[in-house]
């Protein structure tokens, strides 16, 4: 399938870069220093590590309200969850936006296989797994009423420009919304208008890619 040749192609990349690890894992298992003699004054220096790292702990509040709160906090949707955070677009989805994002379910991640979402995870694929994600996502909200309009308004089909750059042509199939790319790969929303404060969600059963060059 040409979705395939495209993550394979990804996941190739992202392998010969891929940074080694093991070494993190045995820097973790050394064993920490023998603890000085106890007295008063290191429990008084202990304290002021932790007064410090304050700032640090607070971390960006994510409105669990918005489309990307919603990502991430639905099961289904965990797989994007975290390919949204390996790309580094958490804050971007928290923009007011709006936005209209099309969500691959798990069991659309997993048909792709465990290696090659791995390899897209990976920090060298950032820029590749960034596309595939901002494809996902069309600027302005639409509902799926509002894609059946613009279908039925286009004579049976209407092109979605989406925030990527490359379009979506959405028909029907049935009665059910069909999103296909260039390469003719095909999803279908399965659970729409998840409604969110700045935009709304649809979940869909399968990987769409953008046009490459």
């Amino acid at each position: 399938m040409k979705i395939s040749m495209f993550l394979k192609t990804v996941a190739v990349s992202a392998f010969l870069a891929a940074p080694a690890t093991a070494q993190v894992a045995e820097t973790a298992a050394a064993p920490a220093p023998a603890a000085p003699a106890a007295t008063t004054e290191p429990a008084a220096t202990a304290a002021a590590p932790a007064e410090a790292a304050a700032p640090v702990a607070a971390a960006i509040a994510v409105d669990p309200t918005s489309v990307v709160g919603n990502v991430l906090a639905t099961p289904e949707l965990s797989t994007l969850a975290q390919a949204v955070k390996a790309a580094e677009l958490v804050d971007d989805l928290s923009q007011p936006g709006p936005f209209t994002v099309f969500a691959p379910n798990n069991d659309a991640f997993a048909r792709l296989g465990a290696g090659t979402v791995q390899q897209l995870m990976q920090p060298n694929a950032k820029a590749q797994l960034s596309g595939l994600i901002n494809y996902l996502v069309i600027p302005g909200k639409m509902s799926q009423a509002d894609v059946v309009a613009a279908i039925e308004a286009g004579g049976g089909k209407a092109e979605v420009k989406t925030v990527q750059g490359s379009t979506l042509t959405a028909t029907l199939d049935a009665g059910i919304v069909k999103l296909t790319d260039s390469q003719g790969n095909a999803t279908y929303i399965t659970k729409p208008d998840v409604k969110a404060s700045n935009g709304v969600v649809h979940v869909v059963n399968g990987i769409v890619v953008p046009a490459q060059g």
